[in-house]
């Protein structure tokens, strides 16, 4: 059996050598670089498994990488930062990162962190419905989750990976309530330091974009969380 690969993203080459040094003893395959553009030509070239990818990076950020990859692959994303405020933590995740490590961290959390998102990413993929399943059907409103398109009235939607997975989830469970912790455990695959902020966030900027329809609403549930109301 292959080794899973990992690609390692930051411009500290200490932290990038004990990363990988952990990472082979748990029978890993690491690779690393130190600035964002070798990140996505290593992405393209050598297509990892995971990615740890750090925020501050010369040439091109970690936001900016992610955001690029994102644009056709679903490769998990675990993103390191100094940054522990919730907006970076929000923005990262709202690009499509699947987990936020703030340094310094333990590396032995972090190798079970790689290893959680790894098994989260293998579950996702054999429990997939077929196709026809992946897509929601409203009036003037088509979510496609195969191909990450919304539209409304015809028009495609800007959203990130993350707003279109919540939405997704949402509608496809018409009139059902759900609250932040089940949203972020079903949208993002784990409990996110039980910050329902992140949620909030991403039902506001949707709302933002979908306005308002007859026969359909994102619709807060006070004191429990939201559901996709259909009318």
């Amino acid at each position: 059996m292959s080794k899973q690969r990992i690609l390692i993203v930051d411009d500290d080459p200490n932290i990038s050598e004990l990363i990988s040094l952990y990472l082979v003893k748990e029978f890993f395959e690491p690779r690393t670089c130190e600035d964002g553009q070798t990140a996505l030509d290593l992405f393209r070239s050598w297509k990892p498994d995971l990615i740890l990818l750090d925020l501050m990076l010369p040439v091109m950020d970690g936001y900016q990488v992610c955001r690029e990859i994102r644009k056709t692959s679903q490769t998990p994303i675990i993103m390191m930062s100094a940054k522990g405020e919730v907006f970076d933590k929000v923005l990262g995740l709202e690009l499509g990162a699947d987990d936020y490590v703030i340094k310094p961290f333990d590396t032995k959390e972090l190798v079970a962190r790689i290893k959680a998102v790894l098994r989260r990413a293998a579950n996702r993929q054999e429990s997939a419905p077929a196709p026809s399943e992946n897509i929601v059907q409203l009036p003037d409103l088509t979510i496609d989750k195969n191909n990450y398109i919304a539209t409304l009235y015809g028009t495609a939607l800007a959203l990130p990976p993350k707003e279109l997975e919540l939405l997704y989830f949402l509608a496809s469970s018409p009139n059902q309530v759900f609250t932040r912790d089940q949203l972020l455990d079903r949208v993002w695959g784990y409990d996110y330091g039980g910050d329902s902020r992140t949620v909030d966030v991403h039902i506001k900027r949707l709302r933002e974009k979908l306005g308002d329809h007859e026969a359909w609403s994102l619709h807060t549930v006070w004191g429990v969380g939201y559901r996709f109301e259909v009318k």
